[in-house]
This record gives structure tokens, sequence and C-alpha cells, in this order.
């Protein structure tokens, strides 16, 4: 094998590698423990493999393995309901993320070349402070007497407080200001590569200014589109700090779930076989996407 050829195989094995140790090997755990049973035990499931014990006694662990976990998600519609509940807010979260992504990302392209590094400081300075604290914070200022009731009755907008806090629409507030930089740098790298002379010659020729952007501009930055979408919605689907904080008892996200029946009901085999199906709800349409443009 040549130089060449040997440095392309040593830039391919490394994302390889890295993928094995921290993807494939993490998830086989996992998908090992969906098939065991809870126990009271240390860790909290049955059976566990020990090499040293032989081959005899691996393959009688091996048939202590089941579904029934699995079972017991696709039959409880609580569990459902937490995942039609996940689904939701993250479209929600995600659409409403990509609205004001591109109200942002379009002034921020079009601003003159000098100002547009301050704007993206601006854009990513949030991260600068601690996740935790920024959904405190929105905790101070959504709850009834917090600052946004506080400003629209003093505006005289409203006459009574707006329940806000421990609601669904809480915790998209929340996940959408969390996750909006995600959305906005890969429109904003895209747009500011787009020629807006295109626009322009599309509203010479008598596009309308919203025809314009979604017979030219939008199929140009379809892709960064999609990155920032799938950058929101991955993250949001399994959410738990948000939820936690922001939304109330009726909001019950797949997030918190796993982290209930992995800390306070110790459940390790339901709540992996839980996370596998949130896994696969993400996983399965983007690999049928890819196989689709592959195609």
């Amino acid at each position: 094998m040549s130089r060449a050829g040997q440095g392309s195989a040593i830039v391919r094995l490394v994302p390889l590698l890295w993928l094995i140790l921290f993807f494939l090997f993490p998830f086989l755990i996992v998908f090992k423990i969906s098939l065991s049973e809870s126990a009271v035990a240390l860790p909290p499931y049955l059976p566990h493999f020990n090499a040293a014990a032989g081959w005899d006694a691996f393959v009688a662990a091996l048939g202590k393995l089941s579904t029934a976990n699995f079972t017991t998600v696709f039959a409880d519609d609580l569990l459902w309901g937490a995942y039609g509940t996940s689904l939701r807010v993250a479209l929600l979260s995600t659409l409403l993320a990509l609205v004001l992504g591109l109200t942002i990302a379009l002034p921020m392209a079009r601003a003159p070349r000098h100002w547009q590094p301050w704007l993206v400081t601006l854009v990513v300075l949030p991260f600068l402070t601690s996740f935790l604290i920024r959904a405190y914070a929105w905790m101070m200022i959504l709850k009834p007497e917090g600052l946004l009731n506080g400003a629209l009755m003093g505006l005289g907008l409203i006459s009574e407080p707006l329940v806000i806090l421990h609601t669904e629409t809480a915790v998209i507030i929340g996940i959408v200001y969390s996750y909006l930089p995600f959305m906005v740098l890969p429109l904003y790298a895209s747009l500011e590569a787009f020629d807006a002379s295109l626009t322009e010659a599309a509203q010479d020729l008598g596009a309308t200014p919203t025809k314009a952007f979604f017979l030219v501009t939008a199929p140009v930055i379809a892709p960064a589109i999609a990155a920032g979408s799938a950058l929101v919605f991955i993250p949001a689907l399994g959410e738990f700090v948000v939820p936690d904080l922001l939304g109330g008892a009726e909001t019950l996200m797949i997030g918190r779930v796993l982290w209930t029946e992995f800390f306070a009901n110790r459940d390790w085999p339901l709540a992996s076989a839980m996370a596998i199906l949130l896994l696969l709800i993400v996983l399965v349409p983007i690999l049928w996407r890819q196989r689709a443009r592959v195609a």
C-alpha cells in the first residue's frame, strides 16, 4: 500500500475506532442490560456476565436474557404518552427555533462584514453561563410573580398573572432558548456564503420576497436547515433538565422518566429498554433519509 493509501486508511480508522469505543461498546452494554431483569444487587440487574466463570456460565447467563422489558414499554400507555409528549415538544421547539433562527441569521448574514464576528459572539455568549443557571433564570422570569408577568401587568396588557411556569409552554420556551444557537450558526454559515444577488434577480423577475426566499434561498440552505433542525431536535427529544425545572407534573417527557427509572426506581433494565427505543426513534429516520439520498 502506498504512503497516501496508508494515510487515507488511518484517517478513516480514527473516527471508526472512536465510534466503536464510545458508541458501539456502550450501546452493547445498555442493550444487554435491557434484556436483563431488575434485581436487588450491585449492579441492580441479573444476570451478570463473568468471564472467569467459563463458557458454560456464559451460555447459561445468555439463556436468562429476555425481551420482557421491551414488552413492558410497548404495553404501558404512560410510557408511550411520555414518548408522544417528547416528540411533540421536540418538533414544536425545532419548528419555532427554525423560524427564530432564520429571523436572526438572515440579518446577521447581510450585516456589514466587520459587524458579523460580534454578532456571532452575541449568539454564542449564553454558552458562557451554566446551562442549569440559565434554566433557573427562566423559572424566575416565568413564575407568576416573575419578570414577565410583572412587565405585562405594568404595561396594562394583562390584569392577572399568566400561568406559564410548570406547563408545556414553559418547556418549549426553555428548550428553544437553550438550543437556538445550534440552529442559528449553521443557517448563518450557509446564508453568509449565499449570493444575495440571486434573490434580488428573482424579485426583479416578479417574485415576492417570500416567494423568492422559498424558491431561491431555501433550496440552497436546505442542508443547513436539516443540520440545525437535527442539532435542536435530537437533544430536545431526550431533554431532562428543562422539563424537570420548567415543566409540570402533566408534562411528562421521556428524559424525566428515564431519570426516575434509573435513579429513583433503580430499574435499570426497563430504563435501558426505553433508552434504546428512544435511540431508534432518532436513528431510523436519519438512516432512512441517508439511504434515500444515496439511492
